[in-house]
């Protein structure tokens, strides 16, 4: 399963959707998932992927890691795991 499709997937279960739900459009509020939801999805990311996720939960707003959409969300993550390789 590609980069992509395991994000898409990890952000459905935490959203409580089905994957075709998940639109790379679609912000994590726009899906439901609140503080704690994202905070999850980052550990969610970090075990799936064994790599570490630069984002700071008290300054979400000023984090390295985009999670404006599932867009940036998958665009960063494919990223990382190609640095992080």
């Amino acid at each position: 399963m590609s980069v992509r499709n395991k994000v898409i997937q990890i952000i459905a279960d935490q959203a409580l959707l089905n994957v075709s739900d998940v639109k790379l459009e679609a912000t994590l509020d726009d899906l439901g998932i609140n503080s704690l939801g994202v905070v999850e999805s980052i550990f969610a990311f970090e075990e799936e992927f064994d790599i570490e996720v630069p984002f700071n939960a008290n300054s979400a707003k000023n984090s390295d890691f985009d999670i404006s959409s599932v867009r940036s969300i998958v665009l960063a993550m494919e990223k990382l795991v190609v640095e992080q390789a």
